[in-house]
């Protein structure tokens, strides 16, 4: 798939967003004041502004609206509606801590349930396309799930259980990666069996591409990562989004303002190594549709 900044943008903040909310609603940590706004600015910020960069890769932003009445059926409604209902209830919530100093627990804990209903909503957008074997399978949301939580235990500075958060988060990723490189082949598709003509017992191989020139199809759907190139990017994630966290996090130090700078490296480090995670997550997931041009 090409990998399109504004999806790149959208998966990367609003994962951090709605996981620090997740946090906040459930009371960790239990700020309030202009200590709580602070705190509520920079989760709603990453959660909108992440929101909105997917708008961005809409042919039609206008008729975005139109996405919220097909939620029986369509993955986006639902993630539309959840996200909705998430920046509501935890906007009250946000209110009673900043203004009242009071922590309404029943509403925290509804909207951290639907601040991780949305990032589940998202996962399953992905998930559930059967043309694209290495996100249709279980991980997918799993990835988005942990990716969400370890992010935001750090983003809201719960630092000992950030540290295991982010360990479980690196070994979700290491298994995602070697189960999505079997992914295409394990799902039987080929040329064969994407034609139909695999019933007659012959070999089937194009004979000619489709055309001479690029499409859509081509454009949005194949794109193709040198496995050597892959490697370096799967290692930058890694070692960034989660290894080089959790060092600066562990590391012994006397200052409270070193403390508080390592951990705010931490944060830069993670995001910086979640937002190369979704490049390869995008950019290496294969379409069946490259078949017919000899792509996979």
């Amino acid at each position: 798939m090409h990998p399109a900044p504004s999806v790149i943008l959208f998966t990367t903040l609003s994962g951090l967003g709605f996981g620090l909310l997740t946090f906040l609603g459930l009371g960790y940590p239990g700020v309030t004041g202009w200590v709580a706004f602070v705190f509520y600015a920079i989760a709603y910020a990453l959660a909108v502004g992440g929101l909105l960069a997917s708008t961005f890769h809409l042919g039609h932003p206008e008729r975005a609206l139109k996405a919220f009445s097909q939620w029986k059926t369509s993955w986006l409604s639902r993630e539309g509606l959840c996200a909705v209902a998430a920046l509501l209830v935890m906007g009250l919530y946000a209110i009673g801590a900043i203004f009242i100093d009071s922590h309404w627990r029943l509403l925290g804990l509804l909207g951290a349930a639907l601040s991780l209903g949305t990032v589940f909503t998202t996962s399953m957008i992905y998930c559930q396309l059967k043309t694209i074997p290495r996100w249709n399978m279980p991980l997918t949301p799993v990835m988005f799930l942990s990716f969400s939580i370890a992010g935001g235990a750090l983003l809201a500075g719960q630092e000992s259980l950030a540290i295991w958060l982010l360990l479980l988060a690196g070994v979700v990723q290491l298994g995602y990666w070697v189960q999505g490189d079997k992914a295409f082949a394990a799902s039987g598709t080929t040329m064969a069996t994407a034609t139909g003509l695999g019933e007659t017992g012959a070999t089937v191989r194009a004979f000619e591409p489709p055309h001479t020139g690029s499409n859509y199809l081509l454009r949005e759907f194949v794109h193709v990562v040198g496995r050597r190139h892959a490697q370096k990017l799967r290692a930058i994630a890694l070692g960034f989004g989660f290894v080089l966290p959790v060092v600066l996090l562990v590391l012994p130090v006397d200052s409270s303002l070193v403390k508080h700078l390592m951990a705010a490296f931490a944060v830069l480090a993670h995001m910086a190594g979640i937002a190369v995670s979704r490049w390869l997550f995008f950019a290496q997931a294969e379409h069946v549709v490259g078949l017919y041009y000899g792509k996979r």
